[in-house]
């Protein structure tokens, strides 16, 4: 029997140097892409050299419903304002009984955009808001 924990329904935790800022429902945009180099080397005509360069990360967005952790990246936002400083931060990916799947330290984060929620009454869907932003590495933890 496997350790091994699938979850079909899954939410993220968000913290930003110690700051939780709650549970999001959507995580995008992990990942990232290495630049490679071709060399030719002469009298080698049976292939050319790969050589990794940079590696470039892409930004990372979250969503959730409006909750009450919404004024929590408002207040964020607000402090990089006030004063830009990239943070370490983490990201967790849980179960619905709270039960870590995987976790994610991230590098120098800054916030890129904030899209606050839409309210319409006409609509039955809940208010959304999504959070992007830009770091300087993964690693897992």
């Amino acid at each position: 029997m496997s350790d091994t924990i699938f979850a079909t329904s899954v939410f993220f935790r968000l913290a930003i140097a110690g700051n939780d800022l709650g549970a999001f429902h959507t995580c995008d945009g992990m990942g990232a892409q290495m630049e490679v180099e071709q060399f030719a080397e002469g009298g080698n005509n049976g292939f050319t050299w790969q050589l990794p360069s940079r590696i470039t990360w892409s930004n990372i967005t979250m969503t959730r419903p409006v909750t009450s952790d919404t004024a929590k990246v408002v207040k964020w936002l607000n402090d990089v304002v006030k004063r830009v400083e990239r943070k370490d931060g983490e990201i967790v990916a849980l179960t619905p009984d709270g039960t870590t799947i995987a976790s994610w330290q991230v590098q120098g984060i800054v916030p890129v955009r904030w899209q606050g929620p839409s309210f319409d009454p006409a609509t039955s869907q809940a208010a959304v808001e999504t959070i992007e932003f830009a770091h300087e590495g993964i690693q897992a933890s």
